[in-house]
């Protein structure tokens, strides 16, 4: 039985819900981050009050502090947390990816050091999914590699090629949480059909789109995502990691993405970057035109933020540096997500996704001549 249905489509978008072992889910979604067991500033609280229906946590993170086990024994990631809705855990690949420097990967795994005090570290696919099968996740990633933006294309094919191998071995110790695969090629198209003709092939519960968002010019991901989500499985839900802005949300859905994960809105909020809608994308609140401002941040928006504090005391907490500031408006970005999520799909719902698609389009065009 597939866990992913389909209810209605818009060209390629797709509608619909993906069931797990704690919740049904809604698609096209947006999963809040929170790496080590926490989206950076929000209680659980809070991340419900946003309408988030599945958050993300680290492999790694957790693996390193405070280790799955000591998640186990506190009662699983869920509990640990305290959210309730569906977890899916990324498999510590991409951060491994970011410690270049002190890595070797090898056909077992992967050597590397810990980032907190130099441990040597082994990290193979087996060991990725049993930590993440011990912390309790509902969705498992298989661990790949995710080679540089720059890499040759040789490169970029040996890393496939052993991305594939490493998936089988994943597969080959799933239990009972769903599990996804996940594509490679860089921007080379023949590599990206080679990725997408393999995870056909295999049982996964649903497909990752990877090796996007790592470097490379956003015209290039746009290509990328003209055609690739497209070659992935018509039954299986579809997810672009790492992405990213509202309208590399959108352009993606419109592809035929199902699911997405960025740290955006909170690492945005921590700086006073707030999304925002009207005729402005952002608003960096640190701004000097903030600091008399009595309006909200968004007026259209329900968030604890925006229902209870003025843009000038927004201002005037980012510039006496306090922590209360970044909290309110980590808060409001992820609450503005999932606002704009629920809007991509009632687009989807109602046959009007194009018409956002260009509205979102025009405002981000606008902002770029702006600067």
């Amino acid at each position: 039985m597939s866990r992913f249905t389909i209810k209605s489509q818009s060209g390629k978008a797709r509608l619909g819900s993906y069931t797990t072992n704690h919740g049904v889910f809604e698609t096209p979604n947006f999963m809040p981050v929170g790496t080590q067991g926490t989206v950076k500033g929000i209680d659980s609280e809070r991340l419900k009050e946003s309408k988030a229906q599945i958050v993300l946590v680290n492999t790694y993170h957790l693996w390193i502090r405070p280790g799955e086990e000591v998640v186990r024994e506190l009662g699983g990631i869920h509990k640990f947390m305290n959210w309730e809705g569906p977890i899916l855990s990324d498999s510590g690949g991409f951060q491994v990816y970011s410690l270049s420097k002190i890595r070797k990967i090898s056909e077992e795994g992967i050597h590397f050091q810990s980032h907190l005090d130099g441990t040597p570290l082994f990290l193979t696919p087996e060991k990725s999914i049993e930590i993440q099968q011990t912390l309790g996740v509902d969705i498992a990633m298989v661990l790949d590699e995710c080679p540089k933006a720059e890499s040759s294309y040789d490169e970029f094919r040996e890393s496939l090629e052993l991305t594939k191998r490493w998936a089988k071995r994943c597969l080959a110790v799933k239990k009972e949480e769903s599990m996804f695969g996940i594509t490679q090629g860089g921007f080379h198209r023949d590599l990206r059909t080679d990725s997408a003709q393999f995870i056909s092939e295999i049982p996964f519960d649903g497909c990752a789109i990877g090796g996007l968002s790592v470097g490379e010019p956003q015209d290039v991901m746009y290509e990328v995502l003209s055609y690739h989500p497209s070659q992935l499985p018509k039954d299986k839900i579809r997810y672009l990691m790492g992405v990213g802005t509202p309208l590399d949300l959108i352009t993606a859905v419109s592809n035929g993405v199902d699911l997405f994960d960025c740290v955006m809105p909170t690492r945005s909020g921590r700086f006073g970057r707030a999304f925002v809608r009207g005729e402005e994308p952002t608003l960096n609140i640190r701004n000097a035109r903030f600091i008399k401002d009595l309006e909200p941040l968004d007026e259209n928006c329900a968030c604890i933020t925006c229902r209870s504090y003025s843009r000038g005391y927004l201002n005037h907490l980012f510039r006496s540096d306090e922590m209360l500031g970044p909290v309110l408006l980590s808060i409001h970005n992820t609450t503005f997500y999932q606002d704009f999520m629920r809007s991509i799909r009632e687009a989807i719902s109602n046959g009007t996704l194009e018409e956002l698609l260009k509205l979102e389009q025009a405002r981000w065009v606008a902002a770029d001549n702006l600067d």
